[in-house]
């Protein structure tokens, strides 16, 4: 424990000190900052001179600005947080000959591994808080409603599925950090997986979905083959952790949302006590609508870590 420890400080103090943190974090406080203030002129214009609805204070996490809300922006380039992160964790010791140093140290070889992971989970919820908490400040001077206490709950809850979130390609980075001992190759395979699972699967899961269940809709569709249409292309999307996040944040983020599915059929009935009672759903009731999505948030994280873990420890340190 204590050479985690010792390897995790190691890392926070290159993290926090070196430029290449300073420049992304920089850059992505901007463009969070510029998102939440343009989302709450947009809110105070909106509920000007009428009765505010419930939860407004998260209106302000998944209302759009410019061209994305704050929700959808930590869905596409939060992955570059951890991947600058972690994408030279390893083959940059082997390249500066440094590795060999450390372990010739009192340090076992499992606490260089767990504590520069750890230093990146750290780093990670420390940009990730400061964020939260300085958009939160924007919301009370520019809406000026105070957060509830649900509220508050909603927005930690959102701020522990994003470190999973990030944290699962900061352990894809490190992965590939052992595995390829060219810092520029590692970097370019992480942001190739990135890209992939982020864009790519959504677009091959629209193929497979017409392809198994083909949509004209010129010629007219039966509720049938459109419903497995979408169905299909929703559980392939999964496959991408871009898709697993922002079905599960905005599910916590937006309370009147009661599924993650685009499509429910209803019956009349149904339909009439919808119109009704449009209430928000409990927070109890949104746990249980995205457990299985931060599940596999969590697990995706847990095994890319574990790969990474037992990769270094049967690699070979002085190849």
């Amino acid at each position: 424990m204590h050479g985690v420890v010792a390897i995790c400080r190691k890392e926070l103090a290159d993290h926090f000190s070196s430029y290449r943190f300073v420049i992304l974090f920089a850059l992505i406080a901007m463009v969070s900052f510029i998102t939440s203030y343009m989302a709450g002129l947009h809110l105070r214009e909106s509920l000007e001179g009428v009765a505010k609805p419930k939860f407004v204070f998260l209106m302000l996490f998944n209302t759009r600005g410019a061209l994305f809300s704050l929700v959808q922006f930590v869905a596409f380039f939060g992955p570059l947080i951890g991947i600058v992160l972690g994408f030279d964790a390893i083959n940059k010791e082997r390249a500066q000959g440094t590795l060999i140093k450390i372990m010739s140290q009192p340090i076992y070889r499992d606490a260089v591994i767990n504590g520069k992971f750890l230093a990146g989970v750290v780093t990670i919820s420390i940009m990730l808080i400061a964020i939260t908490l300085v958009v939160s400040g924007f919301g009370l001077t520019i809406v000026g409603v105070v957060p509830g206490v649900e509220e508050v709950i909603r927005l930690f809850v959102y701020v522990l599925i994003s470190i999973f979130y990030i944290s699962f390609w900061l352990g894809l980075a490190i992965l590939f950090s052992i595995l390829f001992k060219s810092i520029s190759t590692s970097a370019l395979a992480s942001v190739a997986v990135w890209i992939f699972l982020s864009f790519f699967v959504s677009l091959g899961a629209s193929v497979l979905a017409d392809s198994i269940a083909p949509v004209d809709r010129q010629r007219g569709v039966s509720p049938e083959v459109l419903v497995k249409n979408a169905r299909i292309k929703e559980t392939a999307s999964l496959f991408s952790p871009m898709v697993l996040y922002s079905e599960a944040s905005g599910i916590i983020i937006d309370p009147m949302r009661k599924t993650t599915r685009s499509i429910v059929m209803m019956g009349a009935l149904e339909q009439l006590s919808l119109s009704r009672f449009q209430n928000p759903l409990p927070l109890g009731q949104s746990l249980v609508v995205v457990y299985p999505h931060v599940t596999a948030l969590i697990a995706i994280t847990l095994i890319c870590f574990a790969i990474s873990y037992l990769v270094f420890i049967l690699q070979e340190i002085r190849t």
